[in-house]
């Protein structure tokens, strides 16, 4: 059991720590009451409501189109279910890149109307000054660098990112930047491990990786990904610890079979 099990909450500060006693930080997706009280049960050090909503759970292409207030609803949802995980809420596409003033709005309302700890947005310099106003009014953000799928139109591909040594010289002087804004911690997705452990060695911040090796200071997958509910999404940096999609269908099959066959409800299952 780790050491941070004593504690009743898991905060930003509780992850500080984590990094500095060397222990690996553990965060999942979710997007509901009941996933998210069965992951925190089962002792995940944060949940991410993650704008990858509109993927599993709205059936869109892209992170794009969902809105604030379905992050929101989603958020709620979550921090009902949770009594010791952090919950980081993604600030949709459109909700932080106009200005800074808007980020701060958007911040506020996820804060007040979801009960949610903190806040994550993508983006390196170009989002410093709204990281700033943001931490300012007393909201933790966590930064995200590399592949961020909310530019995806722009990168045109999910390739792995930072490969060229301009980009990842960028990269490197981002997480500093963002560092200094005041971000808690960053996620660093899809770029070479060795970057990655570069990155993390230069921060006193932790860093997340997905499909960023094993140097970073914690790792996240989504949650329907690491559950195999997906079938059709296999990166390299996925590894799934269930097949739920072949034992769901299994059981709906069943219990499709056993209502035409008449052998649901029996006689015990009926009042």
């Amino acid at each position: 059991m780790s050491q941070h099990k004593q504690v009743k909450r898991v905060t930003t500060n509780t992850l500080l720590k984590m990094k500095a006693a060397g222990e690996k930080i553990a965060m999942l997706t979710a997007y509901d009451y009941s996933f998210a009280r069965l992951i925190d049960e089962a002792g995940i050090d944060v949940i991410l409501v993650g704008d990858s909503a509109s993927n599993v759970m709205a059936g869109h292409e892209t992170t794009l189109p969902i809105t604030l207030d379905q992050m929101i609803y989603h958020a709620q949802s979550v921090i009902r279910g949770i009594n010791h995980c952090l919950v980081i809420v993604d600030l949709p596409f459109g909700t932080y890149q106009s200005n800074s003033d808007n980020a701060l709005a958007s911040a506020i309302r996820i804060m007040k109307e979801t009960g949610a700890h903190a806040v994550k947005l993508e983006g390196g310099a170009e989002v410093a000054e709204s990281i700033k106003r943001i931490v300012s009014a007393g909201i933790p953000v966590m930064g995200h660098l590399g592949l961020t799928p909310q530019s995806i139109y722009k990168f045109g591909t999910y390739n792995v990112r930072a490969k060229e040594i301009a980009e990842a010289d960028k990269l490197k002087e981002d997480a500093l930047i963002l560092q200094e804004a005041g971000c808690f911690g960053l996620v660093l997705e899809k770029i070479p491990a060795i970057l990655a452990e570069a990155v993390t060695a230069s921060l006193q911040i932790p860093t997340i990786g997905i499909g960023a090796g094993a140097g970073c200071d914690g790792q996240v997958l989504v949650m329907h990904d690491m559950l195999g509910i997906n079938r059709e999404f296999k990166p390299r940096f996925l590894r799934q610890y269930l097949q739920l999609h072949e034992q769901i269908s299994e059981a709906v099959g069943n219990y499709v079979k056993d209502v035409k066959n008449k052998n649901f409800p029996l006689k015990e299952e009926s009042y």
